[in-house]
């Protein structure tokens, strides 16, 4: 019987897996809560009998990943972290500490296929989705890491989440469980280039998690030019699928907007986009760009960005400059991994 890994089980299928073993429902529970303190080791399971512990080691295996690295950022608490996966492969990971709490950002897959210029995920393409469990490990990892409770996790780093929906809905589950880390949906964010069917089926299963769309252009010639997810759900497309997810969900939608020199951060950018978002229940996220080796895209100064949240403003659009963390440390999504690759060529 080929050995199935636990932790990619949702409590219920946990509960239906210790019932085929013959044991009692609450196992489930127990085995569970183990899981979700990082616990990998049966034997470690104090409040399970010997005899099932010895029944779950011929039967089950617990996911573990490693940590290959971590860099500490001179200028804040910002850490980036470095993970090898059983079969070798890489993702990484940011930690970042805020007023509100303890948030990391987390890759929901190894590389990405979705092909943004100005970015150092995709370079590469795609090599694999990552489990539940693989997702839930980077939680976990830095979690024990920085002797602290997580309080906000973003999906957001390598990967388009929505190009992994069934194992993405299946970790918002895990780790929303009461019987294990009991994250509030509410501290969740899960991020998109523009998936727009996925859109529309997540504000119906996931209403309470916070949904973050990747625009980063104005207008469609723009978009298609830096994105080309673009080609095949244009902007007006992708907008109307978030009016109806504001009205689906009742909640605010989050646009990240990377802010790329000479590309789309002119007046004239955040006039467009004040208009095409002056109606919508929003915030827009201003990104000042993290420099990518291997492309030519530089971020945008200080004071334009602040003169393109104030055009913004005008609109009535709230919209915030991100602060800038562990651009010392190579935070920018795929940037770590993608130097490790290269040092190992």
């Amino acid at each position: 019987m080929m050995k199935r890994n636990i932790k990619d089980c949702t409590l219920g299928e946990l509960e239906s897996f210790v019932l085929e073993l013959g044991e009692k429902k609450f196992r489930a529970k127990q085995i569970f809560s183990w899981l979700s303190k990082g616990i990998y080791d049966f034997e470690e399971m104090r409040n399970i009998p010997k005899k099932f512990r010895d029944q779950l080691k011929d039967s089950a295996y617990i996911e573990n990943i490693v940590c290959e690295k971590i860099l500490f950022s001179k200028e804040d608490a910002t850490r980036k972290y470095l993970f090898k996966l059983k079969d070798d492969h890489l993702i990484e990971s940011v930690y970042m500490n805020y007023r509100y709490g303890n948030s990391i950002c987390i890759s929901s897959q190894v590389g990405c296929k979705m092909g943004c210029s100005f970015c150092a995920s995709t370079i590469g393409g795609v090599k694999r989705n990552l489990s539940p469990s693989e997702m839930l490990e980077q939680v976990l990892k830095i979690q024990e890491d920085v002797k602290e409770r997580i309080s906000h996790v973003v999906v957001m780093g390598s990967g388009e989440p929505f190009e992994n929906y069934d194992a993405l809905l299946k970790f918002l589950e895990i780790i929303h469980s009461q019987e294990g880390l009991y994250l509030s949906y509410r501290n969740i964010t899960v991020s998109t280039c523009g998936i727009i069917p996925k859109i529309i089926d997540f504000a119906r299963k996931m209403p309470q998690v916070t949904l973050a769309i990747s625009l980063h252009a104005p207008n469609n010639p723009i978009r298609n030019s830096i994105m080309a997810v673009n080609k095949k759900y244009p902007l007006d497309q992708l907008l109307q699928a978030c009016n109806q997810y504001i009205e689906l969900t009742n909640k605010r939608i989050t646009f990240e907007y990377a802010l790329i020199q000479g590309v789309n951060d002119c007046e004239e950018h955040a006039e467009e986009l004040g208009k095409i978002l002056k109606d919508m229940l929003c915030h827009v996220n201003l990104i000042p760009l993290n420099k990518v080796q291997e492309n030519t895209f530089i971020g945008s100064e200080r004071k334009k960005a602040e003169r393109f949240q104030e055009i913004l403003e005008k609109y009535r659009v709230n919209a915030t400059i991100r602060r800038e963390l562990g651009s010392d440390i190579e935070a920018a999504c795929g940037q770590l991994r993608r130097t490790q690759i290269a040092n190992e060529e």
